[in-house]
């Protein structure tokens, strides 16, 4: 194992947790495309990402709501029925974030949530109990990429930058943290993250079949 790096620290959407508004809203709309395009269109990702970086859900639904009255029950559905958004553990990374854990490497997380909604997860990834600090942006009202988030959990850790691996499937949250001295990692697939972990000395090859 190196001993430079002290910890990994994880992303959860699309990383570990598979979270999409599509599997709530196919369910409400008549076709794939119908579904797709009202989360284009009205319930955007940058509607939720108010959420993310600490908005109340009843003060952005009733908003989106005045804006859109036609879409009144589809838009608190977003809220209502969020938790059929999950749609369940990413179970090669997660197999990842555990061989990780069995070898006592410290794990933490900054994930970008709302402070309302990532009870559900923790109620329901029983893996979550494996980070010593997770940081939930919801909680701070702040969120990635802004650069204070990982300088919060610096803090919170106790931990200098360049002690870390940080994960995260979005480019710009991983140049961010690569431009603060982390040790960043772009998230594709568990396969490449599974090599990119082995190159650093922190997971050991799989004995081939």
């Amino acid at each position: 194992m190196s001993e430079s790096i002290k910890a990994v620290v994880f992303d959860l959407g699309g990383v570990l947790i598979d979270w999409n508004p599509l599997y709530l809203y196919r369910k409400l709309l008549p076709d794939e495309d119908a579904a797709r395009k009202f989360l284009a269109e009205i319930c955007t990702p940058a509607w939720n990402g108010q959420f993310d970086a600490g908005k109340p859900f009843a003060q952005g639904v009733a908003e989106l709501s005045a804006r859109h009255p036609q879409h009144d029950a589809l838009i608190a559905a977003f809220h209502a029925r969020w938790p059929e958004m999950l749609g369940g553990p990413i179970e090669d990374t997660v197999a990842i974030l555990e061989e990780l854990h069995q070898s006592g490497m410290a794990l933490h997380a900054i994930s970008n949530w709302s402070a309302e909604t990532f009870p559900h997860a923790l109620e329901r990834f029983a893996f979550l109990s494996h980070f010593e600090v997770t940081i939930v942006s919801g909680e701070h009202k702040l969120a990635k990429p802004d650069p204070a988030i990982f300088e919060l959990f610096l803090r919170q850790a106790g931990l200098p930058a360049g002690a870390c691996v940080f994960i995260d499937d979005n480019a710009d949250n991983v140049a961010v943290a690569a431009s603060l001295g982390f040790q960043a990692v772009r998230f594709h697939d568990a396969d490449g993250l599974r090599r990119d972990l082995q190159a650093l000395g922190l997971l050991s090859p799989q004995p081939a079949l």
